[in-house]
């Protein structure tokens, strides 16, 4: 669920400058005919981004995609929601989906309860899946175009000093997964390109000196519960904000096909995950009592872009560039996203397979685009995190807020469709009125947030 005022303010923009290669001769030329030559990417991860930097990749006749994955049935850690227009763009069957959401109960500290939800149309709906059917999917997909699909951990890559400047290759040191073998068998391949889809703990980002950011810890059960109990959860999700849940973010339940994704994490306080994690099994109470926790997992995720997401012909997406939001945690459709607009400006940059791009030329493309489109949402959420999920006040304030049936509207048209729509200057202007209103009655009635120190986990953030 996405705070709704963070709407009011985003906008879209896209700008495409290509710009004439300037740098190494072309290797067709060195080599003779461009007949003769295919030039290699090698896309590292095999989640969304790069499932889909893979399928862009692989349609060239002129380029070679390898897609290294360390685990073909990995089930990532993570809530499952993507917005209703990701199905259509991405073109994913419904059958990847497990349960459609149409309604929304945030809980605030003082456990009152807004329902979200009157706002959409009966077609609307927010798609909860499991990563390991999502992913998979996005994955045969790629390899359907003809993506070779390797099973293997990247352990190092070899980076030309003059890969900026050159057509040098980049190796890259893997173990294959082999049958029997508990580490695998160690490989090599050179390739031209290489894209990072490898997440949050990117093998890539540190070859490529990508800096590091900060990161919040991620933590859920899978809980198996009655057939009565997933009735009620049958179009429900469930948000919860509080300092027992989370100091910095939120508590969820989230429906699966026939179990229920139980979650929090924070950035602030990392070492107290379960106790937080504790806190949102009790808080959602009689509604999974008694269920059976199936599995439990446990992530990190980015909280802002990395310092650097190109370098040379090393290019980073999804997670290991840093896309997801604050406030929300939203991060699926973002990782598809940037992967498939990483990929279609470099092959659009290698004029069917003729040229390898600069790095110049990527940030120019690829870069700029992406942080014009999705930029200005980043930093709003930003905002608003620190606004809104600062202390039990704020909090109480922010599920009041989404009581306004204008707010619930604008915040799902922004969620499913990635932009705004029908804002009302006067709605607004009244929104602004109500919203410090309710921080004024939220700091009132709010517990204060319980006091904590954790001195070590501050002296490493950036």
């Amino acid at each position: 669920m996405k705070l709704a005022i963070a709407s009011l303010v985003l906008g879209s923009a896209a700008a495409f400058s290509p710009s004439a290669f300037s740098g190494s001769a072309l290797k067709a030329a060195s080599n003779g005919s461009s007949m003769d030559m295919r030039y290699k990417v090698a896309v590292i991860g095999g989640g969304p981004s790069g499932a889909c930097a893979a399928e862009i990749f692989a349609q060239e006749k002129g380029i070679d995609t390898v897609l290294i994955e360390r685990k073909m049935d990995n089930a990532k850690p993570c809530g499952g929601a993507i917005p209703l227009c990701m199905i259509g763009e991405f073109d994913i069957p419904e059958s990847t989906v497990d349960r459609k959401v149409r309604k929304m109960k945030l809980i605030s500290p003082t456990n009152v309860e807004v329902d979200i939800g009157d706002t959409l149309q009966p077609n609307e709906y927010i798609g909860m899946c499991r990563r390991e059917i999502l992913d998979k999917y996005l994955r045969d997909r790629a390899i359907s175009y003809g993506a070779e699909a390797i099973q293997g951990l990247v352990t190092k890559i070899d980076v030309p000093e003059d890969h900026k400047e050159s057509e040098s290759q980049y190796t890259l040191h893997y173990q294959e997964f082999e049958v029997g073998s508990s580490s695998g068998v160690p490989k090599t391949m050179d390739v031209d390109l290489v894209i990072g889809a490898d997440g949050a703990n990117s093998r890539v980002a540190k070859a490529m000196d990508a800096g590091e950011y900060n990161f919040a810890i991620a933590f859920q059960e899978r809980i198996k519960i009655t057939e009565e109990q997933m009735t009620f959860y049958e179009e429900m999700a469930e948000m919860y904000v509080g300092d027992d849940v989370s100091p910095d973010f939120y508590g969820w339940v989230f429906p699966k096909y026939d179990h229920v994704g139980v979650g929090t994490g924070t950035v602030v306080n990392r070492p107290a995950i379960k106790q937080y994690q504790k806190a949102i099994r009790d808080r959602a109470g009689d509604k999974i009592a008694g269920g059976k926790i199936i599995k439990v997992e446990a992530h990190p995720i980015p909280e802002h872009y990395r310092p650097r997401r190109v370098q040379g012909r090393m290019a980073l997406v999804g997670d290991a560039a840093g896309y997801v939001t604050k406030c929300s945690g939203e991060g699926i459709y973002f990782a598809a996203k940037s992967g498939r607009m990483a990929a279609e400006a470099i092959v659009k940059l290698m004029d069917g397979g003729k040229r390898l791009p600069t790095q110049t030329e990527i940030e120019r493309t690829y870069i700029s685009d992406y942080d014009k489109l999705y930029g200005p949402t980043y930093t709003v959420l930003d905002i608003l995190q620190k606004v809104f999920y600062s202390n039990n006040g704020a909090r109480e304030a922010f599920v009041e807020l989404c009581n306004s049936k204008y707010v619930q509207q604008v915040t799902f048209d922004s969620y499913l469709y990635k932009k705004v729509q029908g804002n009302n200057p006067l709605d607004d202007l009244k929104l602004l009125g109500e919203t410090i209103g309710c921080l004024i009655k939220g700091y009132a009635i709010a517990t204060p947030d319980a006091e904590f120190s954790n001195p070590v986990e501050s002296a490493k953030r950036l």
